[in-house]
C-alpha cells in the first residue's frame, strides 16, 4: 500500500550543545519530487551561488542518501576549513539523519525515492575560532536535529492549536536580548 502524497510540508528543529559552534538550526522543506520541491530542487542545483553551493546530502563520496536531500548554507561559505567541516562533520550527520528518519518512520520507506528535501543548514562561523572542533558532538547534534525537522515537517507540528493555546508563553530568545538591551 503506498502512503499518502506530501505535496510540500515544512519543519525546523534546534539541537543546541555545549559551546555555541555546537547548534544546528534546520529548516526544511519536503515534498514529492513531481511537485513544488521537486521543481525547486532542480532549479537550486541549477543555479549555483558563489558562497551558497548548493550539494546533495551524502554518507561519502558517491553514496547519496534518499529521499534526496539538497543542503543550502545560510551562511555565505569562503572558508576552506569551514568548508571541509560543513561538507565533513555536519553533512554526515544530516545525512545519516535522514536515513535514520525513514528507518524511525518519520518518512515512509515507500515513498524514499519519490520525496525530496531542501535542508537550510545552519553552521556557526565562529566555528572557525575554535582551536580543536568536536566533530563528532558536531555529527551527532546535526543528525539528532535532522530527524527533529523531518518528523515535525511531516506531522505538521507544532499543531495551529498548541500554537494558538502557547502564543503568549513562547518567547523569542533573541528578541528578549533585545528588549532587555542585550543586543
Amino acid at each position: 500500500m503506498m502512503s499518502q502524497r506530501i505535496v510540500m510540508r515544512t519543519g525546523e528543529a534546534l539541537v543546541e550543545g555545549e559551546f555555541d559552534y555546537l547548534c544546528a538550526e534546520p529548516e526544511i522543506v519536503i515534498g514529492e519530487l513531481d511537485g513544488p520541491v521537486g521543481q525547486s530542487i532542480a532549479t537550486l542545483v541549477g543555479s549555483q551561488v558563489k558562497g551558497h553551493t548548493k550539494v546533495f546530502a551524502i554518507l561519502n563520496s558517491d553514496v547519496q542518501v534518499r529521499p534526496v536531500t539538497l543542503m543550502v548554507s545560510k551562511v555565505t561559505v569562503s572558508d576552506n576549513r569551514y568548508t571541509n567541516i560543513l561538507m565533513g562533520s555536519v553533512q554526515a550527520g544530516i545525512a545519516n539523519g535522514v536515513l535514520d528518519a525513514v528507518r524511525a518512520g518519520h518518512i515512509p520507506m515507500d515513498k524514499a525515492n519519490d520525496l525530496g528535501i531542501i535542508y537550510s543548514v545552519w553552521l556557526d562561523p565562529g566555528v572557525l575560532s575554535v582551536e580543536k572542533v568536536d566533530h563528532a558532538e558536531l555529527f551527532r547534534i546535526h543528525r539528532e536535529a535532522t530527524v527533529r525537522a523531518i518528523e515535525k515537517a511531516i506531522k505538521c507540528e507544532p499543531r495551529i492549536e498548541w500554537l494558538l493555546e502557547n502564543q503568549d508563553n513562547v518567547s523569542h530568545f533573541f528578541h528578549d536580548l533585545g528588549v532587555k538591551g542585550e543586543l
